[in-house]
């Protein structure tokens, strides 16, 4: 491990994260630009003609722990403090399909996330809070039909009507096989429970985004920004051959198609990423699909600055880290934005980071001026270049994809995940090895380098029997017949090909199913995935 001695010898590399060759100046030779203004497809310069002029990111903190009661405490925190939007953080057993008491579960009941296994338990992580006046964002996906039905059926409870609810699920299982590994069932079940929450969400809640497409996890898993972009719109198109299998409207359900991405450290690969992912997408969808509604095309995404590019060593570095990744998300004009705390490297956030995070965003929207003008990169010779290399490069990538006969093919026969873990693996070897430098870890160490980070914070060593107390009070003051008449209907429906399976999931939360008996019904239709072993 070098030091602060040895320091000098880290140098600038050529070549970016992605591998791609830097050159020392861009010339106005070397940029092609498209010629187009803010607001015209294919959008290369942003999606709104006024940018943020007219609407402002939303400010979407992540977070979820303990009791729903611990979460909703977190969250009128964070309302107070400015955040325009809530994003859930779901603990693994509620992500996974199991109950609070089952054997599976284990020590991790509200560990990662809240726990949210029956009705009764949103009821309370939404007490005092207007689901018709707030965006909100669960990150969810082996069970995101689920919690978007709990989450219509708590509009319900609220008397507010579904067509007020915004906000995303972000329900994109084909990644979760790749990268993050919270799927249950095969693929191509998955895939029909996907269209049906689109397909349904297109007609109940037109406000509400029913996917939010993520590169995030592929990213932090090892993926580098090209191939997090380049799967990621692979992984679109495959959602868009689907609805249209099943008689979807393009310019209904592609208006609400959202993507979300992990903004890393490379400050203008990053910024390009995402101007060549825009111009991409709307190119694709008119060059696969037919489609040309430019509504229908336009490509919104929201962005988690920090992850993997955050360390445990000198954890205050993070705070930096953070801002410089945020003004890339908003150079690259994002649609909302969750700024990590620095200490979630290893730890739940405290109240004090948390908050820090949040005024991050709050002092680069309101004070640094760099959101009062669309695109302000563009027509730069760099970034106009590297624009279009990035698009090139995300382009193979797709293309790499078709040749192997497409996304679920290369999922299910391992490749794509075998790429990532390879992938991660070269990411390693370059932090070990020094070609990657990252201060205060691997350069700029100092030798009596403490790495102190402040408040530790206090899980409740209490709430996962709260929850378990709380979970079984509810089964024993349901309708147990009402709950057998909506898990039967569930398990018919969704044994046939046909009939959409939303309204049988929110009858399921009305009669307070549980999310394991509501998965253990799917189960026994479809079956689990099972993953494939590659070497």
């Amino acid at each position: 491990m070098t030091n602060a001695r040895s320091a000098p010898k880290a140098r600038l590399s050529a070549t970016s994260p992605s591998g791609i060759e830097i050159p020392i100046v861009a010339t106005a030779a070397m940029a092609s630009g498209d010629g187009t203004m803010p607001g015209e497809a294919p959008f290369t310069r942003g999606i709104f003609e006024d940018g943020y002029r007219g609407k402002l990111w939303t400010i979407r903190q992540y977070s979820g722990f303990g009791t729903a009661e611990d979460t909703n405490q977190r969250y009128k925190f964070l309302i107070d403090g400015g955040q325009t939007g809530l994003s859930v953080a779901l603990d693994l057993p509620t992500q996974c399909g199991y109950d609070p008491t089952d054997p599976m579960a284990g020590p991790e009941v509200g560990k990662v996330g809240v726990s949210l296994s029956t009705l009764a338990e949103a009821e309370i992580l939404f007490r005092g809070i207007d689901v018709g006046a707030i965006s909100t964002s669960f990150t969810i996906n082996g069970t995101a039909a689920i919690i978007y039905a709990m989450y219509c059926a708590i509009a319900d409870k609220q008397g507010v009507a579904r067509a007020k609810l915004t906000g995303t699920i972000q329900n994109d299982i084909l990644k979760e096989y790749v990268a993050r590994g919270t799927w249950i069932f095969p693929v191509r079940p998955s895939m029909r429970l996907i269209a049906d929450t689109i397909l349904f969400s297109n007609e109940e809640t037109p406000r509400f985004n029913p996917i939010s497409i993520a590169g995030a996890h592929v990213r932090d898993a090892g993926a580098t920004a090209v191939e997090e972009m380049g799967y990621t719109l692979a992984n679109g198109l495959a959602y868009v051959d689907e609805l249209l299998r099943r008689g979807g409207d393009a310019s209904k359900f592609a208006r609400r198609l959202s993507f979300f991405f992990y903004v890393h450290m490379d400050f203008f690969e990053e910024v390009c990423k995402f101007r060549a992912g825009r111009r991409l997408w709307a190119k694709l969808l008119e060059e696969r699909f037919g489609i040309t509604d430019p509504n229908a095309r336009r490509f919104r995404f929201g962005v988690v600055c920090g992850g993997s590019s955050l360390t445990a060593a000198q954890p205050y570095n993070n705070v930096v880290r953070v801002g410089t990744e945020t003004m890339a998300a908003v150079m690259a004009g994002a649609q909302s934005i969750f700024t990590c705390a620095y200490d979630e490297a290893f730890q739940i956030p405290t109240e004090f980071s948390a908050e820090l995070a949040l005024r991050t965003q709050q002092i680069i929207a309101f004070e640094s001026g760099i959101a009062r003008t669309v695109d302000p990169l563009g027509g730069s010779h760099f970034v106009e270049w590297l624009t279009d290399r990035m698009e090139s490069e995300i382009r193979a990538v797709i293309e790499e994809i078709d040749a192997y006969g497409g996304v679920i093919p290369a999922i299910e026969d391992g490749i794509l995940q075998m790429r990532i873990a390879k992938r991660a693996h070269e990411r390693k070897q370059d932090v070990d090895d020094g070609s990657t430098v990252i201060v205060g870890q691997n350069y700029f160490r100092r030798d009596n380098q403490t790495d102190d980070f402040g408040e530790v914070f206090q899980v409740d060593p209490q709430a996962a029997q709260k929850v378990r107390v709380k979970f079984e009070a509810v089964l024993a003051q349901r309708d147990d017949a009402a709950v057998q008449r909506s898990l039967a209907a569930l398990e018919t429906a969704a044994a046939g090909e046909d009939e959409n399976l939303m309204p049988r999931l929110i009858e399921c939360c009305h009669a307070y199913a549980t999310v394991g008996e509501m998965v253990q019904a799917l189960k026994r239709c479809w079956g689990e995935f099972q993953e494939p072993m590659r070497l």
